[in-house]
């Protein structure tokens, strides 16, 4: 899928806080290595290794790997189905069919209900999907229109 709509634009930047959450929490880690090599083993050279490998991964996390993301991430509502598009090296198209869909549920934690972002989440029998980082409206009346496909094409059956 070439064409589909994108996630919003403010996703980009959730991704990122989601990120410097992450890193803090490698920081945290890295802390403790140090501070157990400190006190252990003394061994200079770890400390190097450990903050250069600690400053890679935060670029990626934060700089790099949220961009991506976004530019991979595709949707698109059909009448009949819904085509997600995702990944970063490995990239994953899901079709679902209208008449497997149980139920739409919205989801807005507080860092998307700061950005008024929300994230439908799309349950079959088998398993659950997620379109993550849409406008709070949008997301609204997507649920509804997924809703109401959903129930069209079950009377189908």
């Amino acid at each position: 899928m070439q064409t589909g709509n994108h996630l919003s634009r403010k996703g980009l930047t959730v991704w990122r806080i989601y990120g410097l959450i992450q890193s803090l929490i490698l920081v945290l880690i890295a802390g403790g290595i140090s501070a157990f090599d400190f006190f252990f083993f003394g061994l200079g050279w770890l400390y190097i290794v450990t903050i250069s490998l600690l400053v890679i991964l935060i670029v990626l996390i934060i700089g790099v790997l949220p961009s991506l993301r976004w530019k991979r991430w595709r949707y698109e509502v059909r009448e009949h189905e819904i085509e997600l598009q995702h990944g970063l090296f490995i990239v994953k198209r899901t079709l679902i069919p209208m008449v497997r869909v149980q139920h739409v549920d919205t989801e807005q934690g507080p860092i998307l209900r700061s950005y008024n972002l929300a994230s439908i989440h799309i349950s079959t029998a088998a398993t659950s999907h997620t379109i993550p980082f849409l406008d709070e409206i949008e997301a609204e009346s997507m649920r509804r229109r997924i809703s109401e496909l959903a129930r069209v094409a079950e009377d189908d059956v």
